[in-house]
This record gives C-alpha cells, sequence and structure tokens, in this order.
C-alpha cells in the first residue's frame, strides 16, 4: 500500500496514467494542458502550466508527491523541493520509456498488478502494429510538424509511431534529440526536397491550420500537400509521451497510412 494518497501531476501524461490505473482519487490537481481523461479536467484543479506554475497553488493542494516530467520542468521542481516537498521527475522519451513510466508510476501509488497489466496492453498494441507494418511493402514518407513557427519536426515518440504505423519518418534523423531547438528545420526547402507523402500537423497547444502549408514557397510540390494528405491530429493524443500517444495517436497514423495505400 502507497502512503502517497495527494498527487500533484505537472503532466497530461501522469493525469491520465493514474486514471487508467484506477487511482484517480489520488490525484490531487492538474496541469492546466491535460486533456486525457476529459473528468479529470472537469473534476481536479488546474495548478500549473507545463513549464510554469505558481507555487502557492501547489501548495494549496497540500500534495504528499508531486509528478514532473523533463528538464522544462527542471527549475520548478527544484523549488518545490526546497519547500519540502516530495518530487519524481519522468523523462521518458522513447515507447519503451513509456511503458517504464506507467511501470513507475504504478509502483508510487501501490498499483503495481495494475501498471504492468496497463504496459503489457501497450506493449501488445505496440507489437501489433509492428507486426503490420512489417507486412507492408509500400510505406509512405511521412513529415510530422510539430510546430510551425520556425518549423519543427517530430520527436523521438512520434518517429517511432511513424514506423510503427507503416510509414517512414522523413526527419527520422533528428528525432532522437529531446530538444526541440535541435529539431528545427532551419530550410523550409528541405521537407520540399524529403517529398513526404503524408503531412501530419500537430502544433502543440494550436489549431493546426493546414491550407497555410500551400502558401509556403515550393510547397505546393510536395506530394502530400499536391495529393490533399496533409491532416491534423491533436497534440494531446500524440505530443505527451504517454498512454496517449499509443492509444490514440497511433491509431489515427495507421489511418493515414491506410488511406494513403488504398488511394495507390
Amino acid at each position: 500500500m502507497s502512503h502517497y494518497r495527494r498527487i500533484a501531476c505537472l503532466s497530461t501524461e501522469a493525469v491520465e496514467t493514474l486514471y487508467l490505473l484506477g487511482t484517480e482519487d489520488r490525484v490531487a490537481g492538474i496541469s492546466g494542458f491535460t486533456v486525457h481523461p476529459p473528468e479529470a479536467r472537469r473534476d481536479k484543479p488546474k495548478i500549473s502550466g507545463f513549464s510554469s506554475a505558481r507555487l502557492e497553488r501547489i501548495l494549496a493542494v497540500e500534495p504528499d508527491l508531486v509528478v514532473a516530467f523533463s528538464d522544462m520542468q527542471a527549475e520548478l521542481a527544484a523549488e518545490l523541493i526546497r519547500a519540502g516537498l516530495e518530487v519524481h521527475v519522468f523523462n521518458q522519451r522513447t515507447l519503451s520509456g513509456v511503458l517504464a513510466m506507467v511501470r513507475a508510476l504504478g509502483a508510487l501509488v501501490g498499483a503495481g498488478e495494475r501498471a504492468e497489466a496497463l504496459a503489457a496492453e501497450l506493449a501488445a498494441r505496440i507489437e501489433a502494429a509492428r507486426a503490420d507494418a512489417a507486412a507492408q511493402t509500400r510505406k509512405p514518407r511521412v513529415y510530422f510538424e510539430e510546430w510551425d513557427a520556425p518549423l519543427i519536426s517530430g520527436v523521438g515518440w512520434v518517429s517511432e509511431l511513424i514506423a510503427l504505423a507503416g510509414g517512414v519518418d522523413v526527419f527520422a534523423d533528428t528525432a532522437h534529440h529531446s530538444s526541440a531547438t535541435r529539431r528545427i528545420v532551419a530550410d523550409p526547402d528541405e521537407v520540399v526536397r524529403r517529398a513526404p507523402d503524408i503531412v501530419i500537423g500537430s502544433w502543440c497547444g494550436k489549431k493546426f491550420r493546414p491550407e497555410r502549408l500551400a502558401e509556403r514557397a515550393g510547397w505546393s510540390a510536395i506530394p502530400a500537400v499536391r495529393d490533399g494528405r496533409v491532416l491534423e491530429i491533436k497534440s494531446a493524443d500524440i505530443l505527451s509521451p504517454g498512454p496517449a500517444a499509443i492509444l490514440r495517436g497511433l491509431p489515427q497514423l495507421q489511418a493515414a497510412v491506410a488511406a494513403w495505400r488504398e488511394a495507390r
């Protein structure tokens, strides 16, 4: 039995995981960026942004554990530690890291068996997708755009998901960089040269505008733009390294790849 009864979650994937584990009663506060599940956003107090928060809002929910994510919350985590709170910071950047996060968070809240079952379910979905992708001989080239000004290509787990869906990430060579600044596409013509068959937009925190891509110089020649294969996957479904990326993001990528194959 875990002694953690009031958990402040500063990242959406921690909230989602605790709900999937049936331990939502432990969630004392959430990030304002939390989307899944919708009842968390409805029922739980919002205590932080992503990389910013006021200490008093977190302290007000009287947490006995704070769960944070990545170096982007490092200064906030340090401030919370200095305030006497216990803080666990996850830093998963791969799908295997997502599974490890699920298991570790489950152990922290005394739900180890349920966490293992959830991780096994997610792993099974990954392996089923891998098998389906391996059986396909035609693989579309996919450009994933995380931001538009400047252009930022997809992060590591997104690149993995593209491959699992049966596609080829045209910027797989930079996806391993956790820092978005290391994934900036400095020359927009480079996207044109890599000629993606599918473009996925997921502008973190704002609505994707596919019509703007055709307005970029030279981009009308990109196969995806020419053929109208430019679509959005909501950032909440794919850009948080948690179960949603596998349960929601992966099926949408698979559908996009399947539609491309059918059209050909």
